[in-house]
């Protein structure tokens, strides 16, 4: 492949060959191990299954078990491994692992970039990599300038004693040589020189100057690229093609059918699209056509209006509320969303003889590597899956069923061609995964100060994990995707009288984990619930979350640094109008007050304050930008987020009917981290689920309304 970087591409082939250089492999979780963690006798390095290696140039190589895409690990993870190795900054260079085991996920035990979870599942495993290293430099150096072990110190990339200095690469060789001691001790906090500081990010400098490797950026002199014509209808299957008149479209090679469609094979984008236009194609509609999105959304509001299976239970929920001093009502729709990526799904695949060479952004590598040997009768080995840059992923790129990568080896398969596969956007919306269509129903009873004493929740909606690998983790039929940051939620846990139930519905619809996964609806229903409740007792909502969560000390932290730093409780510009929402996710607490006015009947939004307590900040820089980036997301979600159906057919096409969030919509962001010392969590999803409900409680001060189905602009016309 001529046009790949080659330091990319073959880093890994090379790591520790080329050059004499020191490699350090490191613990590896039982999930992942595959053999002895040493290397053959006379070898620089220590083993295959290498995470970090150092050059005779002093360059650092760290691989990393994470993608990148777009949320900054590319630099948050090698700080982890630069602190306790002591390299500078300037040395570090970066690479994705290829597939396969020895890069599974610490928890989760397969290889996966997802959960919010990149850092701290990292946090000790790099940071013992890097001490490991250091430790084995250390004595290297100390045999060959001849002096004592404690006498050395490390900086900057160098070993030090006295008036003696050595780098790190030209004792690389013999470092290599040492066996890995049985224990190192990590430097504390006191000395973290990158750890909660600022550094520039790695990946910044190629992104800015069109360096950087996405797959959209693969090209190569025989490479073909294909569009595939799918379905109209969610389900349906070929019955025949006329290719006839594609493969009269200048440029168009070849058609074949494959399982999920009909690919035009061209020489190049334009060739390929219009050649999937021209292309005839007979369907076999299925089931699917009778999905249409009112009459779902009838389905399902009476499914919620009946108990389902129990997520969370205490007492009797009914009597509760019979005895309540006044019961509020309320029923929520969320519609089906779009992960809407901004770099279309696309896979490159080159199949010679019994071998098959893959690059593509993946959140799953690993779970493609063993799709792509299934389609093709391989032996996971002999298939490699090169990992580049995501263009966006929000779980998109994360299929247990590996869709796109298992179509572009299907076509690539049927068609004896060397091909890159491209979704338009069109595509991604019409022929995609989403977030469920999900529907709640609640009874929130109170006492006679106006707070909660007894609550029935149902929610009905299609399960993430049914039809997964995950199903079997699946406790009394509850997907935790669909119920998290309800049944858990400390506004009703403690609560004498609560349910929360769940219907796990079935539909032809592809769903999959999206952006915050089921906080994106549990989130915005606590938050506007409680706001009505706060309202309901005739009290400021700050101070009505205050007295619920004062034994939530992480909620109230969040709350409190935002209601200070928005100036909470202060009048408001005239014009004006604040709300408020509080919420945790992946570990993380996260509060957010959304300042508007109104144009018309809608939100134009101003400024948003967020305040998060996501435990030690490893990067700081890196979490104002996913606090940013979250925002922005769930509040695109609120405003105009929709996939609807009718005959079984997606409304939407592209971004002039799926919005996101333009520049001139967007509000100006203040990210206020807590100084905190508690368990550290996620940052990539944390602070989406605010937005939306801070965004409705900022309407219904402005506007005395309470909006209960998303998206906005639906339920709020445009009038101006």
């Amino acid at each position: 492949m001529s046009k790949l970087s080659q330091s990319r591409r073959d880093f890994l082939v090379k790591s520790g060959i080329i050059g004499g250089g020191l490699m350090i492999s490191f613990r590896i979780p039982a999930a992942g191990r595959m053999g002895k963690m040493t290397a053959p006798a006379g070898t620089p390095y220590f083993a295959p299954n290498a995470f970090l290696r150092i050059d005779p140039d002093n360059s650092i190589n760290m691989v990393l078990t994470h993608v990148e895409m777009g949320q900054g690990i590319w630099t948050t993870l090698p700080m982890l491994m630069a602190e306790e190795l002591d390299a500078d900054w300037k040395d570090i260079k970066v690479t994705h692992s290829p597939a396969g085991n020895p890069w599974n996920h610490t928890i989760f035990g397969i290889q996966i970039t997802g959960g919010s979870s990149s850092t701290w599942s990292e946090f000790d495993r790099y940071r013992e990599a890097g001490a490991t290293a250091r430790m084995m430099l250390v004595q290297a150096a100390s045999a060959k300038m001849g002096v004592p072990v404690d006498s050395c110190s490390t900086s900057n990339g160098y070993v030090l004693s006295g008036d003696k200095k050595i780098s790190y690469g030209e004792i690389a060789p013999e470092a290599a040589l040492l066996p890995k001691p049985e224990k190192v001790t990590l430097r504390p906090s006191s000395q973290w020189k990158y750890i909660g500081k600022g550094v520039k990010r790695l990946d910044a400098p190629a992104k800015v100057n069109g360096t950087a490797l996405f797959g959209m950026d693969i090209r190569d002199e025989d490479l073909l690229t294909a569009m595939v014509v799918h379905a109209p209808v969610v389900g349906g299957k070929v019955k025949s093609f006329d290719d006839s008149k594609a493969l009269m479209v200048p440029g168009v090679k070849q058609v074949v059918k494959i399982p999920t469609g009909v690919a035009v094979l061209a020489t190049n984008y334009w060739a390929a699209k219009q050649g999937q236009k021209a292309l005839s194609v007979q369907w076999i509609d299925g089931a699917g056509v009778a999905l249409h999105t009112p009459t779902q959304t009838a389905k399902y509001k009476k499914l919620a209006a009946t108990d389902g299976l129990p997520a969370a239970k205490k007492g009797n929920a009914v009597a509760g509320l019979a005895k309540a001093k006044r019961v509020i009502e309320a029923e929520y729709t969320f519609p089906y969303l779009a992960h809407a990526a901004m770099e279309p799904l696309n896979c490159t695949v080159k199949i010679t003889g019994d071998a098959c060479e893959i690059w593509t952004g993946t959140q799953l590598p690993g779970i493609d590597q063993q799709a792509a040997a299934k389609v093709l009768g391989f032996k996971p080995e002999q298939v490699k899956v090169n990992t580049v840059f995501l263009g966006g992923g929000f779980g998109r790129r994360a299929t247990m069923q590996s869709d796109f990568v298992t179509e572009a080896v299907n076509i690539a398969k049927a068609s004896g061609k060397y091909i890159k596969m491209v979704w338009s956007r069109e595509d991604d919306l019409k022929a995609g995964y989403y977030r469920p269509f999900m529907i709640h129903k609640l009874k929130a009873g109170v006492d006679a100060k106006g707070f909660p004493v007894a609550w029935r929740h149902n929610i009905a909606g299609q399960s993430i994990m049914m039809g997964t690998p995950f199903e079997g983790g699946m406790k009394g039929g509850i997907d935790e995707a669909s119920v998290e940051g309800v049944h858990n939620s400390p506004y009703i846990k403690e609560l004498p009288d609560h349910f929360v139930g769940l219907h796990n519905t079935k539909e032809v619809v592809p769903v999959l984990w999206y952006r915050s996964v089921g906080h994106t609806h549990t989130g915005y229903v606590m938050e506007t619930i409680i706001d009505e409740l706060a309202t309901a007792a005739k009290m400021d909502p700050v101070e009505y979350r205050r007295e619920l969560l004062r034994h939530e000390p992480r909620h109230l932290a969040a709350l409190n640094l935002v209601a200070e730093k928005s100036g909470w409780g202060k009048a408001a510009a005239e014009g004006r109008f604040r709300g408020v929402a509080v919420h945790e996710a992946f570990g993380s607490y996260v509060a957010q007050v959304v300042e508007i006015s109104l144009v018309g009947n809608l939100p134009k939004i101003h400024k948003v304050w967020c305040a998060v307590d996501c435990g030690l900040a490893v990067n700081p820089d890196g979490v104002r930008a996913q606090m940013e980036s979250g925002i922005i997301f769930g509040l695109a979600m609120a405003l105009y987020g929709e996939i609807s159906f009718d005959k079984g057919r997606v409304q939407q096409n592209n971004f002039y009917d799926y919005k996101i969030l333009r520049m001139h919509e967007s509000p100006e962001i203040e990210v206020f981290i807590a100084d905190s010392n508690e368990k550290m969590g996620g940052a990539g999803e944390c602070a989406v689920p605010q937005a939306a409900p801070a965004l409705a409680n900022a309407m219904f001060a402005a506007t005395g309304k309470r909006i209960y189905q998303l998206p906005i602009i639906k339920t709020i016309p445009d009038k101006v």
